[in-house]
């Protein structure tokens, strides 16, 4: 029955977004279905009629947590930019002030990616969602390189380097806030961009 599904799916959202929020104020570890009942306003045992177990409801909010960290969508003022090595260097800009906006969203991935260590499934959905990142670089990057400009990377390096060092900046961010001035790194980066031949 459609009217039946639509409501399970929105009970379902409904739990995914407590599960979230439970996760970005107590972290993966305080991910309990006790909490995350109380949080959604529903009964425990509904909690676990849409989730059978707590490891199913924590490889969900996996997929929501990659949601908010390494997904890629390019912002219409960012794609407005004409230049492709401008467009690329404003991409990485905004890329991280989105990340460093709540820092939280990142720390939980690092939490996961803890995780995944001793799990292949948490792996393997982190390891796909940076490469889905990484590729989207590496699109804007071939745009910006010039065919010929091989001793300056190829896009595919610069992709990875970009992600490193938005990644790179977070982990910074968390673990000395009061040392990691957004601006001044993002000076840096820029000066490295710029060091890129010019696309013809």
């Amino acid at each position: 029955m459609p009217g039946q599904k639509a409501a399970e799916a929105t009970r379902r959202e409904q739990i995914l977004t407590a599960a979230y929020e439970v996760a970005l104020r107590r972290g993966v570890d305080g991910l309990t279905v006790r909490a995350v009942a109380a949080r959604a306003r529903l009964s425990h045992g509904l909690v676990l009629f849409h989730f059978k177990r707590k490891e199913q409801l924590g490889l969900a909010l996996l997929d929501r947590v990659l949601e908010t960290t390494v997904y890629l969508k390019i912002p219409d003022h960012v794609n407005a930019i004409g230049n492709p090595r401008e467009r690329l260097v404003a991409f990485f800009a905004h890329e991280m002030q989105r990340l460093l906006e709540d820092p939280r969203r990142f720390r939980l991935l690092l939490e996961y990616w803890a995780r995944g260590a001793h799990n292949a499934i948490i792996r393997a959905k982190i390891s796909s969602g940076l490469n889905d990142y990484r590729e989207g670089f590496r699109v804007m990057a071939q745009d910006a390189l010039p065919g010929e400009a091989g001793r300056f990377g190829t896009p595919d390096s610069t992709a990875a380097a970009a992600v490193s060092l938005i990644m790179g900046y977070s982990v910074q961010a968390i673990v000395d806030p009061d040392h990691c001035e957004v601006e001044e790194y993002l000076a840096v980066v820029q000066a490295l961009f710029g060091r890129l031949p010019k696309a013809a």
